[in-house]
């Protein structure tokens, strides 16, 4: 109105639905959704287009978490000692997609050399679904052969020469990049 107080823009974390503000509120109660389920919904529909909801978890399920991966999988295969010991293969994910869904107090983690990988895994049957990697410390290494059924398409494979690992990661056109969201 002319002549009145200028109007204010909503505050933080309000916002104008404008025309939407029905549909909006419908959405919420035929789901039975907060508006912060409702948002966090939206988001994740989003900002993982073209992902996928992987669940999984070590054997004897104390270990559970869920990651958004493609339903093609670029798993790496790499020789250094511990995964070769390991038979450790995996993908790599950023910290934002991955979510320990149960079993923080039953993992335990292994360091050596530089300390940055932190080979985390199961205290009760042993098996490591995923890990902290030293290419990617803000991101994970997901076991591809701990996921649940039903999720992934293909798996494509990559050798990687981790008994030099420094010349290998250097060289590699993406592998640091893979935990970047």
């Amino acid at each position: 109105a002319a002549g009145g107080p200028p109007e204010q823009p909503p505050g933080p974390g309000a916002f104008d639905l404008g025309a939407q503000s029905g549909r909006w509120a419908a959405f919420q109660e035929r789901h039975r959704l907060s508006c912060e389920e409702a948002a966090r919904l939206l988001l994740d529909a989003y900002e993982y287009r073209g992902l996928v909801k992987h669940t999984g978890g070590c054997h004897c399920g104390a270990v559970r978490f869920e990651v958004w991966a493609s339903a093609d999988l670029h798993v790496f295969n790499c020789n250094c000692s511990i995964c070769t010991k390991k038979q450790n293969r995996h993908f790599i994910v950023p910290a934002s997609r991955f979510k320990l869904l149960k079993g923080a107090d039953n993992l335990t983690t292994y360091t050596f050399n530089t300390h940055r990988a932190q080979h985390t895994f199961c205290k009760t049957c042993g098996v490591q679904s995923f890990y902290t990697p030293r290419s990617n410390p803000d991101g994970y290494g997901i076991a591809p052969h701990c996921l649940d059924d039903g999720t992934v398409q293909t798996i494509v494979t990559e050798d990687i020469n981790g008994k030099e690992w420094e010349k290998a990661v250097k060289e590699h056109k993406t592998i640091r990049e893979m935990s970047k969201p």
